[in-house]
């Protein structure tokens, strides 16, 4: 009998920063597979900036695992197996937190197999699912890193 999925942590409030916008994303690690939620989308333009995610962050909330890849068509999954290393840089007063992520990607996705994240002005610090992400068994392939910045301007 096939065991069902069962989540590991979740990464909340983060962002991509593309030249002209901000993509909005929200991860779900499971004991299968990585599933990346994308979550909506602003400008970077003060105008028009705008934390577009709060409903869809919901609907990932709500969604069964089974459902979080089909909510929208920019979401992906990356395999338990293939995800090589989560790296987090902690914030600073003056900087936001980075998680980084690398996966071996045979098919050449548009991301190539990384990509890097920076938290939102609002996101809790997620060291302590880092930290826990470090001690799980399905992970010990898993390169699993934290950092702190030295001086609070870098």
């Amino acid at each position: 009998m096939v065991q069902p999925e069962q989540p590991l942590a979740r990464f909340t409030r983060w962002i991509r920063q593309r030249p002209n916008s901000i993509e909005f994303w929200e991860l779900v690690l499971t004991d299968q597979r990585l599933v990346w939620c994308y979550v909506g989308q602003s400008y970077r333009s003060m105008l028009l900036r705008a934390d577009m995610g709060e409903r869809d962050r919901a609907i990932v909330d709500d969604s069964r695992l089974e459902e979080l890849e089909e909510l929208a068509e920019e979401n992906f999954a990356v395999p338990l197996e293939a995800l090589e290393s989560i790296r987090l840089v902690e914030g600073t007063r003056f900087r936001r937190a980075k998680l980084e992520l690398e996966w071996r990607d045979d098919d050449e996705s548009r991301y190539n197999g990384q990509m890097t994240l920076v938290s939102t002005s609002d996101a809790d610090s997620q060291r302590d699912v880092v930290a826990a992400l470090a001690d799980d068994p399905h992970l010990e392939h898993v390169d699993i890193d934290f950092d702190t910045r030295r001086w609070p301007f870098f």
